[in-house]
């Protein structure tokens, strides 16, 4: 590793040769100055590529010609910093700025610089239990806008599209994640903002629009709890399958204004959602039932209404949501019940499935008691499609919807 023969004169507070002076008072010098020397290449920490540093009198670069008389002799901070990055980053995708992250260096810990990930920033948001997958994917996209280092609008732009992309493609079988980031496209891309050609003055621009749509869909859960507690009176039973945060919301709001209901919850094989969503309404003071998947016929003639979440709206007016959604909705049907959805504008997607095989595959681990032959087949999809016609209204926060008027409503967001 060659090390510019400027560094060797020793000018005041600048001895950074590692054969003299303390490491620990020139540690964090030395990586300030060695930085105006040395860069890594784009992508540098990637598995199957090498890292290099560039030349650092570079023809688009001013360096005088004393910086130009290399040493071969000594090791700079710079260096062991690339290397521990390379270590430490190796493999990785999708990196394009800083964040901190603990590294040790010749026996000190140091808070290195780890470039921003979308990924990483998306993860860290939906650790909030408050917060819905969709809304995580906004608050990502938001801080993609506001750690762009991009030079132009329409650079801003493509960084942008291609970290929407990338979100989509972590988990392809979300529905609600890939609507979230299509309409977060749609709201903050529609704007002359995109035209300006102040990046700076764009840039703010784009993330005022980015933060209000945060918040609107962080509201949109209150807002529709507000517009569905009306429906429930006292004496009401209602079933429930499935977990949903927006359901629960509504329920509690419904319980804290002191309306006397029970509530049915299904089981919600194979991952158990019915009893967490039993153990969730039972702090709130709701009355709850748990109940078989198997079971909802036989306790269908005891409710009064079906109250269900969606992963997605699709643009029929049907929902898809979590397997069993669909029988039970025929059962509510055949029985003259009404089935009420409640479900966030940001799940509405342009997708129109014509039957239950017309998704994108979402399978799930069934882990069943007895062990089985290997030439028993699984079915273990874990959501299903059910038609407009078997829905009575949607709660949502652009309204009370009739499953017909979902479409006008698609129309409007992806204008």
């Amino acid at each position: 590793m060659y090390r510019p023969s400027s560094l060797l004169s020793n000018p005041p507070n600048q001895d950074f040769s590692l054969r003299g002076g303390s490491d620990e008072d020139n540690l964090d010098n030395s990586l300030e100055a060695e930085r105006r020397y040395f860069k890594l290449r784009p992508g540098f920490a990637t598995s199957d590529q090498t890292m290099e540093l560039c030349n650092p009198y570079h023809e688009d670069r001013n360096v005088s010609q004393d910086e130009r008389d290399f040493n071969p002799s000594s090791v700079t901070f710079e260096w062991l910093r690339q290397a521990e990055s390379a270590s430490l980053y190796g493999g990785s995708e999708d990196y394009t700025r800083p964040v901190l992250h603990h590294v040790r260096s010749w026996g000190r810990e140091v808070v290195r610089e780890k470039p921003f990930s979308v990924i990483h920033e998306f993860d860290a948001w939906r650790k909030n239990p408050e917060l819905a997958e969709a809304v995580a994917a906004i608050k990502a996209l938001t801080a993609v806008i506001k750690r762009s280092g991009a030079s132009t609008m329409m650079g801003l732009e493509v960084e942008l599209k291609e970290a929407s992309d990338a979100l989509k493609a972590w988990d392809e079988s979300s529905i609600s994640l890939s609507a979230g980031c299509d309409l977060f496209m749609r709201y903050v891309t529609r704007t002359s903002a995109i035209e300006y050609e102040d990046i700076e003055a764009g840039k703010a621009r784009l993330i005022e629009r980015g933060e209000k749509f945060g918040d609107i869909s962080q509201k949109a859960r209150r807002t529709i709890a507000e517009l569905g507690k009306d429906f429930i009176v006292n004496g009401t039973t209602v079933l429930t399958h499935g977990y949903s945060r927006v359901v629960i919301a509504l329920l509690k709001l419904a319980a804290s204004e002191g309306k006397d209901f029970n509530v049915v919850c299904t089981e919600g094989r194979p991952d158990n959602t019915g009893a967490e969503m039993a153990k969730e309404l039972v702090p709130a003071g709701i009355p709850v039932t748990l109940v078989l998947d198997a079971g909802v016929a036989y306790m269908m003639e005891t409710i009064d209404m079906v109250l269900v979440g969606a992963d997605g709206v699709v643009e029929s007016g049907g929902i898809i949501n979590m397997l069993g959604t669909y029988q039970t909705a025929l059962i509510a049907r055949s029985l003259k019940k009404p089935v009420y959805v409640a479900a966030e504008s940001y799940k509405f997607a342009r997708l129109f499935p014509l039957d239950q095989r017309d998704m994108s595959p979402a399978p799930r681990h069934v882990d069943f008691l007895v062990p089985l032959p290997q030439t028993v087949r699984v079915e273990n999809s874990a959501r299903d499609y059910t038609p407009p016609q078997y829905l009575t209204l949607l709660f949502t926060d652009l309204g009370i919807l009739t499953p017909s008027a979902v479409s006008d409503e698609l129309i409007q967001l992806y204008l």
